[in-house]
């Protein structure tokens, strides 16, 4: 059965195309016109080893919020279409990352219920390029929003914006790896005594 998600979102702001393959080798191909949200997308696929291309155009002449919030959107939207009726995953993933002097705790539930606590140091720089460091936050929600999962991202410390950032991100990807992975002693099962998820 193949695990693979499919979005595509078209406002007056911006239109996104997301696709993912929950079983990937970590082949990503992604263009946001956002540089340093690239990268954190390519750390996301990398990390998770989904094969994960986007392909946003929006409208980056007034900033680029909405062109990072439709494509968390979607990029949910694409990761809860993948993981399909989840009989037999893990369903739970945490993992926590360094870089260099910040560190990031991720701890996911493919629970069905959207739910986002989330922590970072204060008084970040308020830019890397032409990221918002408050966008970090948002593009969880997004995200949490259409997957449909609790996500917990704990960054205890850190200094360096591009740091506290980046290890939020590749922690993150560790955690959806590690929930949405099949569970060989649990096949057929589905990790839920509600009997849905």
């Amino acid at each position: 059965m193949n695990r693979v998600g499919r979005t595509e979102r078209t406002t007056k702001e911006t239109s996104v195309l997301v696709e993912i393959d929950l079983d990937g080798t970590g082949q990503v191909d992604v263009s946001t016109g956002v540089g340093f949200f690239d990268h954190m997308l390519d750390q996301l696929g990398r990390h998770g080893l989904f094969d994960l291309r986007v392909k946003t155009d929006g409208d980056l002449h007034i900033d680029t919020h909405h062109t990072i919030e439709d494509t968390a959107l979607a990029l949910g939207a694409a990761f809860k279409q993948a993981l399909g009726d989840k009989v037999g995953i893990y369903r739970f993933g945490n993992c926590t990352v360094p870089l260099d002097e910040s560190l990031a705790q991720v701890t996911v539930d493919l629970s069905g219920r959207p739910y986002l606590v989330h922590t970072e140091p204060e008084n970040m720089a308020p830019m890397i390029g032409a990221y918002d460091t408050t966008m970090t936050r948002h593009i969880l929600e997004s995200f949490v929003a259409q997957a449909q999962i609790a996500l917990h991202v704990h960054v205890p410390y850190g200094r360096n914006a591009h740091h506290i950032v980046e290890c939020q991100f590749k922690a993150l990807a560790r955690a959806l790896r590690y929930a949405s992975e099949r569970d060989t002693r649990a096949a057929g099962i589905l990790p839920s005594t509600k009997g849905a998820l």
